[in-house]
Parts: C-alpha cells; structure tokens; sequence
C-alpha cells in the first residue's frame, strides 16, 4: 500500500514527486513509457514565461508567476540550465497598440516585475534582427529560456535520491476505488494507495473520467517546431512572440540555452494522442510566420524538425485539486503551455494538498540539491587534464557535434533513473542532437549502452518499446 501513486513522469508528474519527497510519505510514479520526460515535456519550446498572458485572477496566472519566480533557484539546486535572458511580443501594426496595452496591463495585474513596452528604436537596438514592420514591443525581463529535459530528469533524480519509487514501462488500465484509497491496475499488476496524483498529460482526461461523473476533455494540440543550428543561436538575443492569437501565442523564434535557435509552435488540434507526425503545411506556417517578426532567418541551417502535443482542456484552465466526487483522487490535468514555467509551482501546490490531508511531516534529512552530469567543456584546462587523466573515458569523444564524451555518456546511463535507450542518453547529454543529428555517433552510443546495461546490441531501442534499431532476420524468422 502506497500513500501517493502519481501517474505520469513529466514535469508536472516530477515536480509533485520531488516536493513531496520533502515528507515522510511513501510515494510511487507510475510511467507508461521507458524513462522521464517522453511525453509533453520533452517536445515544447523551453520557455519559462513572465506570465502576462494568462488571463487574469485564473490558476494559470497565479501558477506562472511563481514558477517563474522559482525558477532560478531551482534550477541552481538542482543543476540544469536556465538563463533569463527576456521576452518581447512585437507589435506589427498601430492599430495593434491597443491589444499590446492590455497585454502590458494584464500582466501587471498578475504581478509581473519591470515589464515596459519599447518604442520602435529601442526594439531596433535591442534585437537588429527584428522585422521593419515592427513599431513596438513589450519587453519581459524576468522572462527565460530552460533545458526542458534536464529540468525534468533533475527533478526525478532527486526525488528518487529522497525516496520515492519510479515504475516505467507500466501503462495504468483501470482505477477502482477501495476502502481507504485506491487500486491502480496496470500492465504490470495492481498497486494500492491512499491517493492518486492525475498528471498524466493528454491522457488526464481518461482516468478523471474513469472516476468521476464530471468529464472533462483534453484535446492533443500539436506544435510544430524547426530547429536551426548553433551558428544561427545569435539571431536574437531574446524570446520573439508575435501578438497572442485565439489559439495562443502564436509562432516564436527563440535561442535555446544550448545556443541553437528554435522556431514554433503551430497549434494543430487532432485527435490521436499520439499523434507527433510534423507535416509540410505545418512546418511551412512556422517558417512563414517566425519570418513576420524577424528578418532574414538562415533557414539553411535548420537541422531538424518536430512536433509536441500539448494538453488543451475546453476551458483552458489548469485543473487541480481532489475531485469532488472521486475522494483521494488529485487531478493535475490540462497542463498546457505555461506549463513548463509553472511546473515547480504546481508541485508546491499538488504536495500542498496532500500534505494537508495526510497530516505530512517534513523529513528532517531531505536532500534538496542534485548534480548532474559532470561536462568536461565546463572544466579550466589544468583540470580536463587532470580529469582524464585519472578517468581516460571523458577524453574519448563520441558525439563530435556536440563534443560529448564517452565519460558523459556512461554516467547517463548508470545514474540513478538512468539511460536505457538513444532517446534517453541523448537528453540527458546531447549526444545526437547536433548538425547531424546522431548519424555518425549512434552506432559508438549502442555499443556504451550495450556494454553499460549487459544487454545484446539487439536489445537497444531508440525510444523504448519495439523501437529496435539492429534486429536479427534470421532469429525473427524461426
């Protein structure tokens, strides 16, 4: 019997898991997919949010702002990058002005710091690159940019190194409610507990109504982005928004942390809630509409291409509390973009409510710190030395784009919740998402991975699952 069985490994899954690490409570998450982050959270636009564009009085806007508010911090105890570098929403038209007050109000309202709107010449000084059309902004300082999968994997990491349990590969089938709590029926066999966490991204709507009365329905919004390389990180300095329209806030251009710039998202709604697929259309709205704010994009060095769903509830709302008609039942639900800004605040609040139902105490040795993996670029030269010459593996490099390491790779693996396929070594280190995206480094991974886990090459999937790389004809056939 578990006291918490959150489902779902995402951000918000994650960011619950690692602040109720903080008691003395017996929790588990419950993950359909091989490893952290495979869902939402890992296909979005790495953006922590000022928080303006919520509406008013609403969760979304109270939860963005103080994630964001978190957000440093966090990101300083836990070891992943974060650099607040501002936003802008660009204004093409005078007729627009009036929408970009209200913006500018709103988010006074919701209690962003130093917001102000630039006029023409201060935008053109700040950002050369933005489009001759543009006659002013809003500027967001406290705005930023964010590794997304470290962010998510930090959190897992350290609530596992605080006790709480991680299932993967464990799809939940049904919910049936039990004196005292709940049984949770998987693919795996039947857990009980107390509580139930729903912070199952798309799917959050099929266990709240496996359970309750009042449906709710999440529809998959798909977001198509391009990726550029790092010799067009230096574009923009900052986060390029166009003015938000009904389905959000339209096509940014972006730096990431990692010093790529990233056009995106479309805003698709379909129905498969798998359904990932990028399509010429979408991808053609996203090179047409980045090119509206900003000038001259080097879309020559575009390296790739995908597409993330996002979990759009009717009411676009974030929906999170105990189910009035489902008692022991926490929905985290609808938890679409601020999202990602929002996650370390949602935590705060899901562990909240728990912790008032449970009566929960604080453990007394709660580690609230996590390192991650060591990147020997970040070393003074004396000291990469030193390092490799005391562990040989962190001087042999196996993705040349990215220069990670063979050292790199081997602790991504063999960390707690580590690496068991491509996928996972490469958002943990970024091993295959350089220029050439993983063409010439993937045979030298399967090998580290193989040789790591004590599996047959056979055995390495790219994502999990049946998503084999090598297979053996002749074994298939017998």
């Amino acid at each position: 019997m578990y006291d918490v069985i959150i489902i779902g490994a995402g951000v918000s899954g994650a960011a619950t898991a690692r602040e109720l690490s903080r008691y003395n409570v017996k929790t588990c998450v419950i993950e359909k997919e091989e490893d952290v982050c495979c869902g939402t959270s890992k296909a979005n636009s790495a953006i922590v949010h000022a928080g303006y564009d919520a509406a008013e009085g609403s969760l979304m806007a109270k939860l963005n702002v103080r994630g964001n508010q978190m957000m440093e911090q966090l990101s300083k105890d836990l070891d992943f990058p974060f650099k607040k570098n501002g936003s802008m929403v660009v204004c093409l038209h005078e007729e627009d002005m009036p929408k970009l007050h209200a913006l500018y109000d709103r988010g006074i309202a919701n209690g962003v710091k130093e917001l102000r709107i630039l006029n023409r010449e201060e935008l053109k000084e700040m950002e050369p690159n933005i489009s001759d059309e543009a006659c002013a902004a809003l500027y967001a300082p406290t705005a930023g940019i964010i590794c997304p999968f470290n962010m998510n994997i930090a959190m897992a990491e350290n609530a596992y190194a605080n006790g709480v349990e991680f299932k993967f590969d464990t799809e939940v089938t049904d919910l049936k409610p039990i004196d005292e709590g709940w049984e949770v029926h998987t693919n795996n066999g039947v857990f009980q507990t107390r509580y139930v966490v729903n912070a199952a991204g798309v799917y959050a709507d099929k266990f709240h109504n496996m359970v309750s009365e009042k449906k709710i329905h999440i529809t998959p919004r798909r977001g198509d982005y391009c990726l550029l390389d790092k010799s067009a990180g230096n574009h923009v300095s900052k986060i390029i928004f166009a003015l938000p329209g009904k389905y959000g806030k339209g096509i940014l251009v972006t730096p990431t942390v990692h010093g790529n710039l990233l056009l995106g998202p479309t805003a698709i709604d379909v129905e498969d809630k798998e359904g990932t697929n990028t399509t010429r259309e979408g991808l053609d709205q996203v090179i047409e509409r980045a090119g509206m704010n900003v000038k001259d994009i080097p879309l020559r060095q575009v390296i790739t291409s995908f597409s993330g769903l996002r979990a759009h509830e009717d009411g676009h709302e974030f929906i999170i509390g105990e189910v009035e008609d489902a008692k022991g039942f926490i929905d985290c639900a609808g938890i679409e973009s601020p999202g990602l800004t929002s996650a370390p605040a949602i935590g705060e609040m899901v562990a909240q409510i728990l912790k008032e139902k449970m009566n929960l105490e604080e453990k007394e040795d709660f580690v609230a710190t996590r390192k991650g993996i060591l990147n020997p670029n970040t070393l003074s030269k004396e000291d990469r030395i030193a390092l490799i010459k005391e562990k040989p593996e962190y001087g042999n490099i196996i993705c040349r784009c990215e220069m990670v390491t063979e050292g790199e790779i081997i602790d991504a693996i063999t960390r707690p919740l580590g690496a068991k396929s491509l996928d996972g070594v490469k958002r943990r280190t970024r091993a295959g998402m350089g220029r050439c995206q993983a063409g010439f480094c993937s045979p030298k991974t399967m090998e580290i991975l193989a040789r790591e886990r004590h599996v047959s090459m056979f055995d390495i999937t790219k994502s999990g699952g049946d998503s084999r790389i090598v297979t053996d004809h002749n074994k298939d056939s017998l």
